[in-house]
């Protein structure tokens, strides 16, 4: 009998585990489970190009249905799982049917996190995560209109500046003291909160919103102490969780993040793990779970292998990317714990410089604002764990490159 390999979600690491499972050489059933109506497409551009006007729905798709059907991979789009049987080797869909597999992969990714606020169900309070949600914001997006941004991660900013080149305007409510507080030095959030004022965003910190008002449809925003912004459309940007509750009701290993193992295998032999769903060991950084499509993409190679009974363990440095107006914020390395910033280059001059982070002297990580060679020398100064000197980060006529090649020589 032909053996069958579900893979339950239809995200960034489906769309790469399936093919890779052929790759390694996989001959039965690939059953793709996914609840949108979508072949998998690329998240990114959603709060950027798609938003726009500038990419279309067919432009997102990883691979076309063309390159899906040569791999002799089934959809069921549409779907959604809502219970694993470990024992009886089954999952059972919202429909009731019930689907047998000899190998199952979890690609749930994540959702939303979503606030419980007075009037947060008014027309035109949105939150952005899939191609429905970017369509339901694009028909209330008016130009001269005004927009509230609750949230002053990524995804917030980027979502600002588009709704500011489509002419709304803008305001950014943070609770935090300054923008990405989480993910950035202070430099970094002072660099691009001026970036947003001066193409006419206004922003806001130390703001906690406390409801949305408005007659059926959302006219204000208000704070806890009473600050008011007029709001024709607002979209709350405050985080993702990620989707455990399949694997948690299954008791597979969860701890912020389905627990798997190098190689992307779960606690239980026949199931693995990928994208941002996981919680995996990395070798700078301990156990992370990441929000990253190169993350998705690099550990569904493994998880393929895994299913196929190989291992190639998964040990890529993390990286992630940012694109607002004319920048592009390129991160090498996570700056958990860092204590002590080097800037190079002018930030206050122009929109290019890089901060790096250190931590006890070693470099763990870099944000790279239109430095291209900075980000990819810093990947692999932070992978290689190769000695530097503050001083040299700092300057702008050493180059880092030869930090590498002397390391490698």
């Amino acid at each position: 009998m032909s053996r069958t390999c579900i893979i339950v979600g239809a995200s960034h690491a489906a769309a790469q585990l399936a093919p890779s499972l052929r790759q390694e050489g996989w001959d039965g059933r690939i059953v793709v489970i996914g609840d949108e109506p979508h072949l998998p497409y690329h998240r990114p551009p959603l709060s950027k190009g798609y938003l726009l006007g500038e990419k279309s729905r067919e432009e997102l798709l990883i691979r076309s249905a063309q390159t899906y059907a040569r791999f002799d991979i089934e959809f069921r789009l549409g779907e959604r799982v809502t219970s694993i049987d470990r024992v009886g080797r089954a999952v059972t869909l919202a429909s009731g049917e019930s689907l047998a597999w000899h190998k199952l992969a979890l690609c749930t990714g994540t959702r939303v996190r979503t606030v419980e606020l007075p009037g947060g169900g008014l027309a035109g309070v949105h939150y952005l995560r899939g191609i429905a949600d970017i369509d339901r914001i694009r028909g209330d997006v008016l130009p001269g209109k005004r927009a509230v941004i609750v949230g002053g991660g990524y995804i917030g900013l980027e979502t600002a500046a588009v709704l500011n080149q489509l002419g709304m305007r803008v305001s950014v409510l943070e609770m935090a003291p300054r923008v990405l507080a989480r993910v950035t030095a202070p430099e970094v959030s002072a660099f691009f909160e001026r970036v947003h004022r001066e193409a006419g965003v206004e922003i806001h910190t130390g703001v906690v919103v406390a409801r949305f008002e408005g007659s059926g449809r959302v006219e204000q925003v208000v704070s806890h102490d009473g600050g008011r912004w007029a709001a024709d459309l607002v979209v709350i940007g405050v985080g993702v969780l990620p989707n455990v509750e399949l694997a948690a009701q299954a008791n597979l290993a969860i701890d912020d993040g389905i627990v798997v193992d190098a190689c992307a295998r779960t606690n239980d032999p026949d199931i693995v793990a990928a994208g941002d769903c996981t919680r995996h060991p990395s070798p700078w950084y301990g156990a992370v779970r990441l929000e990253s499509v190169p993350n998705a993409t690099e550990q569904a190679k493994s998880a393929a292998a895994a299913v196929c009974g190989k291992s190639k363990p998964y040990a890529a440095l993390p990286w992630f990317w940012s694109d607002q107006y004319d920048i592009k914020l390129q991160i090498a390395g996570l700056n958990q714990g860092y204590d002590t910033v080097v800037l190079r280059g002018d930030r206050e001059a122009g929109h290019s410089f890089a901060a790096f982070y250190l931590k006890q002297g070693r470099l763990v990580a870099a944000d790279c604002v239109n430095r291209p060679q900075e980000f990819m020398a810093s990947k692999r100064l932070i992978a290689g764990q190769i000695e530097v000197d503050a001083a040299q980060l700092a300057d702008e006529g050493f180059a880092l490159k030869t930090l590498v090649a002397s390391a490698c020589a």
